[in-house]
């Protein structure tokens, strides 16, 4: 189980520039969980996997995984147990290193050295996972990552937070910089492998798309100023619909006054 409770992160603190990201924050999340979590600009989606993953430290609140509190220990010690996935394509894997090193660079994790000893054995078991992909890359092994395309990439990165069995994925937008097409087939990957994990993996993916927040996972949190105002599952999830889920926004984050801006931010 992951436990975020009483969460606050301050930017610029104690100056004319301060601002609150996170405002006491509470989420309990089961092993099995996929949640997505939707809000404005600004509510804090994209601070709150960061102080997850250790990118950022907080001002107040507690973290734990598995009965572990983790929010004292930096970033490369959560690694081992939180796979991750930015919006740009262009973050996560090594741009200069072939598909094969950056496979074998992924499994390293807490590994000292950098020799990345890819043996006949490993590259066949990255070919088998990169045709699962369907994207031709097992063919490209060799390939530098700079040359492949954002879809391509993308569902590399995808692969590398997933295949060495993390506790936790972080989604953060990681459609949105995509075509259509290459987002499509992506969010139908990132269903995919988390499908392999049976219940064995705690997913939050950060989206702006509404539809697709009450269509993806189990469980769908809204924010709005730093602030869990909304979390729904099960069978009330299932019952409503991107109007009911804009109404609400208006209602529990009090912006009858910006109805109509946010709604265009969140669908």
């Amino acid at each position: 189980m992951l436990i975020i409770k009483g969460l606050t992160k301050y930017f610029a603190k104690n100056s004319p520039h301060e601002t609150l990201a996170l405002d006491n924050f509470d989420l309990r999340i089961k092993k099995g969980d996929f949640i997505t979590i939707i809000g404005s600009n600004g509510a804090g989606k994209s601070t709150l996997l960061n102080l997850i993953a250790g990118t950022l430290q907080q001002d107040k609140g507690e973290i734990s995984l598995s009965g572990v509190m983790i929010n004292n220990q930096p970033e490369y010690q959560r690694a081992r147990w939180i796979g991750r996935v930015f919006q740009n394509p262009l973050l996560g894997t090594a741009p200069y290193m072939t598909v094969e090193e950056n496979l074998s660079l992924s499994l390293k994790r807490e590994k000292r050295g950098l020799r990345l000893g890819i043996n006949k054995n490993l590259r066949n078991f990255f070919r088998e996972k990169l045709t699962e992909l369907n994207l031709g890359l097992e063919n490209n092994i060799s390939k530098k990552v700079g040359l492949l395309s954002g879809g391509q990439r993308q569902a590399m990165t995808m692969l590398m937070a997933t295949m060495f069995k993390p506790k936790v994925l972080l989604l953060d937008e990681h459609t949105a910089a995509l075509d259509p097409e290459s987002s499509k087939k992506i969010l139908k990957l990132t269903q995919d492998l988390v499908m392999e994990r049976q219940g064995d993996l705690i997913t939050l993916m950060v989206t702006h798309n509404m539809k697709q927040a009450l269509e993806v996972g189990n469980r769908t949190v809204m924010m709005d100023r730093g602030r869990n105002i909304f979390d729904i599952q099960g069978e009330k999830r299932e019952r409503i619909n991107v109007d009911d889920l804009v109404r609400q926004f208006s209602i529990l984050g009090n912006r009858k006054d910006k109805y109509i801006e946010d709604r265009m931010v969140l669908i």
